[in-house]
């Protein structure tokens, strides 16, 4: 079964350069580190239920180790019949994760596109030691399959440095529609803005943030780059996020909040509040204090108190939580309880696992 909407028809299109929440999907495991698809699907159905505009599948937050144990297909499957089956009448954009190296993200490119995903996010961690040109090519070769999100994704977890240059070639290749900015860096994020506009690609492109470290702000807040010594103003329109992967419910009324109040240029001061208390709750679920050790296991553990998983495991058996995060956990959500949506989760949990 594929997805009533299938390609990046003009109405999709537009809702993408609008700005959309697009939580990037979990896996679910059994005890036996097997796909539990029961659990999979009450993920999908939540994320949906919560008012995302889309979802992004098979990426770091999915766990790229999913290509290695053959549950690429699967995964991205399984989520494209659950919309289709659960919400035919739904307008969301598929999003599927694209990695490896140009034949790896080419075929699974043609695998999106045949399950009806419209976009693929394309993580270049498998190209750090290649020359700028390299990458260039690359991604090319992709846009050739399928529209194109950009991703900046931070050396913690296995992305690389991509300069200002490198942004701007991409942004001129004519199938990229948008960029997922996830390198938690001030610096690097400016990098990719001022990329696309020295690539004029500003209407064209739509900026993403990824940084869930910074997601409020990034909402909120016009840049300002220049071209030709000309002021030229962007903002960032959405967020693919894997922060939004918990708490769903709760960041998609932040989300709409952000972009009702940055289409009025206004910026009030409890908005404002809230972009610190997000950013200790994301230090809490992605394990800042190690590292980053437990930043998938950590979105894991909010879901399990919830009862949507069954429990942390990842297939990678040394991830987990790292030291002292779970006590972590208890002290954000303590302290910020308005930011979680356990209430949502616990009434709709029956319908959400299918019940």
């Amino acid at each position: 079964m594929s997805l009533k909407i299938v390609g990046l028809k003009p109405e999709l299109r537009a809702a993408i350069a609008g700005g959309l929440a697009i939580p990037a999907h979990p896996l679910a495991l059994d005890a036996d580190r097997r796909l539990d698809q029961r659990r999979q699907r009450a993920l999908t159905r939540y994320y949906i239920d919560s008012g995302v505009g889309g979802l992004a599948v098979g990426v770091h937050t999915t766990q790229f180790a999913i290509r290695s144990v053959g549950l690429y297909e699967p995964v991205l499957r399984l989520a494209a019949e659950t919309v289709a089956s659960d919400y035919p009448d739904h307008n969301l954009a598929m999003i599927a994760g694209l990695a490896g190296r140009t034949d790896q993200a080419v075929e699974e490119a043609d695998v999106a596109v045949g399950l009806g995903y419209h976009a693929g996010l394309l993580s270049l961690g498998a190209m750090r030691e290649a020359s700028e040109d390299e990458i260039i090519e690359h991604c090319r070769a992709v846009a050739e399959r399928i529209p194109l999100f950009g991703f900046y994704l931070q050396p913690a977890v296995g992305g690389r440095h991509l300069p200002r240059s490198f942004w701007k070639r991409f942004c001129e290749i004519e199938n990229v529609i948008a960029i997922k900015m996830a390198p938690f860096n001030r610096y690097r994020t400016l990098d990719v803005i001022q990329g696309l506009v020295d690539a004029g690609a500003e209407d064209r492109i739509t900026l993403y943030t990824g940084n869930d470290d910074h997601i409020v702000l990034d909402l909120l807040l016009p840049f300002v780059a220049h071209r030709d010594n000309q002021p030229v103003t962007v903002r960032i329109k959405g967020g693919l996020l894997g922060h939004w992967s918990v708490w769903t419910h709760s960041a998609v009324d932040i989300f709409n909040r952000c972009k009702r109040a940055a289409a009025q240029g206004a910026n009030p001061e409890e908005l404002l509040a809230l972009d610190s208390q997000v950013t200790a709750m994301n230090a809490a679920v992605f394990d800042v204090e190690n590292d980053f050790h437990g930043c998938i296991a950590g979105c894991h553990e909010v879901l399990r108190r919830q009862g949507l998983l069954e429990n942390i495991l990842c297939l990678d058996p040394e991830e987990g939580l790292g030291r002292g995060q779970r006590e972590a956990l208890d002290q954000v959500i303590a302290a910020y309880p308005h930011l979680t949506d356990d209430t949502f989760v616990r009434k709709n949990l029956a319908r959400f696992l299918g019940h």
